[in-house]
């Protein structure tokens, strides 16, 4: 790997879209790997993001994306990357990625970085007794056709989505300013009834115009007399796709609103040509993994690992991806998350992002 060449990327350079080619192309690039992503954390947060670039006689082999995390009165921390499950090296090989996380963590002493974090997902199959109690992406391969799709799941599933479209819920696709405020009215109010910091709206108009300009996003409501209960935000990367945030009014989960959403969002995809499907983080064998498990997903376990300022490992094994509460200690987490419901919906939307942006699940 000594003749591999490399350089960093910033976010207003030319060259940025022969990186997203690239991970449209490959097998495991995902929509965070996409410059969008970078520069949404950028306009929304200030984070400034970059690349590190592996060439080889200036052939591109593979990138790092990275944006560097500040925290008040504190030194930028890199992370591949903020606000995702998944980032880390995507390269042509195993060598060439184990090669650009060696470069990122030697050259970060140099860049005054506090420190380096890497979200992957692990390379090979675990199993039950492995995976027990570990984070994990849930992962559904689709067919070519919504009709295919639907007859691959169960009777009972089915039946699920049917009662959903019996009950009066309706469900579209949706683009624009209006899409992203119906979006920010059910993710808000549903992140109050959970006890978690929103993202602020900012946020969203970020993501919204830097994947919406290259048709990598798309925004799927669901009603009940016209009136937004759910709502799904996916992002695109060639032939896969991702779903970061998707959330349903509890008042109306009686009706079985998440169910319509989860149909509506794989039946678009497969129309789409989308083969792989991502339906987000899990914890191994609780409530939201079964949900997910019984649309067909299969579970692969994250990979996160961390280093300090000086390039050295934090830990000798993955970290344990914690949930969005962040390193708040369990026995103080449910009394935090009672006082925040208790909070008026503007408090939490005003005060919410100003947290949010430090916690960077």
């Amino acid at each position: 790997m000594n003749d591999l060449e490399f350089s960093y990327l910033s976010l207003d350079t030319l060259g940025n879209d022969a990186l997203d080619a690239f991970a449209r192309a490959h097998p495991d690039g995902s929509a965070y790997h996409l410059a969008a992503w970078r520069r949404a954390v950028a306009d929304a947060y200030g984070y400034v993001g970059q690349a590190l670039v592996a060439r080889r006689d200036g052939q591109l082999l593979g990138f790092l994306p990275l944006s560097a995390v500040k925290r008040p009165l504190g030194r930028p921390r890199w992370i591949s990357l903020p606000f995702c499950d998944l980032g880390g090296p995507l390269a042509e090989s195993l060598e060439v990625s184990q090669a650009l996380a060696a470069r990122a963590r030697m050259d970060i002493g140099g860049a005054r970085a506090s420190g380096l974090e890497l979200r992957c997902s692990h390379e090979d199959a675990l199993d039950e007794a492995a995976l027990a109690g570990r984070k994990v992406r849930m992962l559904l391969s689709l067919p070519d056709s919504a009709a295919a799709l639907m007859q691959s799941y169960p009777p009972k599933l089915r039946s699920q989505v049917r009662k959903a479209e019996k009950n009066g819920l309706t469900s579209e696709v949706a683009s624009g300013a209006s899409a992203v405020a119906e979006f920010y009215d059910v993710y808000s109010r549903n992140m109050r009834r959970l006890g978690s910091p929103p993202h602020s709206r900012a946020w969203f108009d970020a993501i919204d115009r830097h994947y919406s300009a290259a048709g990598d996003m798309l925004i799927v409501i669901v009603r009940h007399e016209g009136k937004a209960v759910g709502a799904g935000w996916v992002l695109l990367c060639g032939d896969k796709a991702v779903i970061p945030w998707a959330s349903t009014l509890a008042d109306y989960n009686p009706l079985a609103p998440n169910m319509l959403l989860y149909w509506t969002i794989q039946s678009q995809l497969c129309e789409r040509g989308v083969r792989q499907f991502d339906f987000g983080r899990s914890t191994y064998g609780e409530g939201t993994y079964k949900f997910k498990k019984q649309w067909g997903a299969l579970p692969v376990a994250l990979d996160w690992r961390e280093w300090d300022g000086e390039g050295v490992a934090l830990h000798a094994a993955p970290i344990a991806v914690p949930g969005a509460g962040g390193s708040i200690k369990s026995n103080l987490r449910p009394m935090i998350e009672s006082a925040w419901q208790k909070l008026p919906l503007a408090v939490t939307n005003s005060l919410g992002p100003r947290l949010r942006r430090y916690i960077t699940l």
